[in-house]
């Protein structure tokens, strides 16, 4: 799955009519999990994680009636990582006024601005929330002894012939089986990437 791939143009307009459950749905599916580690890594506890999630996801909601897509513009993604990195500043800021401390982590938090490895970082968690979306969506086409020899030597990098032994299947049926599950992983993160 490549990280350089643009947000679905077809999902963010759909996410512009506020009753399009079903858009909303899938927009939080995928962007609430980015957003909440994201929020974990900069070191919010995971409450206050959950709090950036729904704000930055408010202020998603707002923007959106009048959002015109313009991939020349930046990408989506880009924006949104600038809002959730704005909303834990603001987070930040309220913390300092309430405690007063000066606590120089809280300076540091405020400080902090994005830069090409923090993008990096925003791609690789967000490619690794697709896949976990996309791989809740396809597990159940899948035999039980197919998802695990994909599971246990792609994911988990086990041996294969290993793994082979353990399901009491050939080396080339592990291969086999990795590479459809693979093959169904990619077309469904597609679905979610073009238009």
């Amino acid at each position: 799955m490549n990280a350089m791939l643009a947000t679905r143009a077809t999902l963010l307009l759909r996410i512009r009519d506020p009753q399009d459950r079903m858009a909303w749905g899938e927009f939080v599916n995928l962007y609430a999990p980015l957003i909440h580690s994201y929020g974990c890594r900069r070191g919010l506890q995971d409450s206050d994680a959950a709090d950036l999630t729904q704000e930055v996801l408010y202020r998603v909601a707002r923007s959106a009636r009048g959002f015109e897509y313009d991939p020349a513009r930046g990408s989506f993604r880009g924006w949104l990582l600038t809002i959730t990195l704005n909303e834990v500043r603001k987070m930040a800021r309220r913390a300092r006024r309430t405690d007063g401390s000066g606590d120089t982590d809280v300076r540091r938090l405020l400080e902090q601005q994005p830069d090409e490895r923090e993008e990096e970082s925003w791609q690789r968690d967000y490619q690794w929330n697709l896949f976990h979306w996309a791989a809740d969506r396809i597990r159940g086409e899948f035999r039980k002894s197919t998802w695990e020899a994909f599971w246990q030597t792609a994911v988990l990098a086990r041996d294969i012939d290993q793994v082979a032994e353990e399901l009491r299947l050939s080396p080339g049926a592990v291969y086999v089986a990795r590479s459809r599950v693979l093959a169904r992983l990619r077309e469904k993160a597609r679905q979610v990437e073009e238009e």
